[in-house]
């Protein structure tokens, strides 16, 4: 795939349309279809809608110019001879339960790399984040994404996806999960929370009788109510260093489990290279996490 095309991608979103990209980059409108194409056949998917009149570009688009926005800017610096220096300050949110586990990725990453770039760092959960960088209060954060795929209006990279699964009492064995649950309360993650609604949606489409209930908005409580025997959990499994102070069983839901999405989050309109530096930092981060350890949201 020709470099040229990414380039002509990111004229397509700057601008909104074939036209006004060909016009930037001094080609044909069908020349910039033809480079679009080209790209949707080597990534093997649709990157635009073209049911209307213009051809709108959908989140994988989007995705792709992401991660290849710093590469270009790279390459231009290289090519005329000067080393890229990206410095500023970022205000990034991290869900608080993950700023241990990846923090210290990211942090390495950019002194490594961009020794002039600082971050501010502020904590929350996926929804106050997630209204904080759509108000401007912070720049972007890494947060648990909508299952109906969060705020058009915003930015959505993909970082991560995590399996929720049943904890239980370590004590407990009984293999069918539909009689944990008619043997022990069930106890919620908070359901104003993305994971703690997919949680609730999967036990409501696979879980015919329920014996009781209980909601809190704390991952750790709930693992020390579980291992203490007073109910089970739906939950991120949890990482081996938690489970030292409170052990639980761990049930695998199989193909209905649902899976969570954490992604970092920008505004479409404040796209820059110190923002594509803290995303490729959270990526390489994240990888090494995914690697080596589990998260909780």
């Amino acid at each position: 795939m020709k470099i040229e095309t990414f380039r002509t991608l990111e004229a397509v979103l700057r601008t909104g349309t074939f036209a006004g990209a060909a016009k930037q980059a001094n080609v044909t409108p069908s020349a910039v279809s033809m480079q679009m194409k080209q790209l949707e056949l080597y990534v093997g998917k649709p990157l635009f809608d073209r049911s209307g009149l213009q051809a709108k570009p959908n989140r994988l688009a989007h995705e792709i110019a992401d991660n290849m926005r710093q590469a270009l800017h790279s390459l231009e610096a290289l090519r005329a001879g000067n080393k890229v220096a990206v410095e500023g300050v970022v205000r990034l949110g991290v869900i608080e339960s993950l700023q241990p586990v990846v923090l210290p990725g990211i942090m390495h990453y950019l002194r490594d790399h961009h020794p002039r770039l600082a971050l501010q760092l502020v904590r929350g959960r996926s929804g106050t984040l997630t209204a904080d960088v759509k108000a401007a209060e912070i720049d972007a954060a890494l947060v648990a994404q909508p299952v109906t795929g969060g705020s058009a209006r915003l930015a959505w990279t993909p970082m991560l996806h995590r399996e929720l699964v049943l904890i239980a009492p370590p004590s407990t064995k009984e293999a069918s999960v539909a009689t944990l649950f008619r043997q022990h309360d069930w106890i919620r993650y908070d359901r104003k929370t993305v994971s703690g609604a997919m949680a609730a949606q999967y036990v409501a489409a696979n879980v015919p009788e329920i014996r009781g209930t209980l909601e809190f908005d704390s991952a750790p409580a709930i693992r020390a109510m579980v291992s203490a025997g007073l109910g089970i959990s739906v939950l991120q499994e949890p990482d081996p260093v938690s489970l030292v102070g409170y052990p639980v069983r761990i049930i695998r839901l199989g193909r209905a489990a649902p899976v969570l999405t954490l992604s970092m989050v920008s505004r479409k309109s404040d796209d820059s290279r110190v923002l594509a530096a803290v995303r490729n930092a959270m990526q390489v981060s994240l990888a090494a996490m995914q690697r080596g350890s589990i998260v909780h949201r």
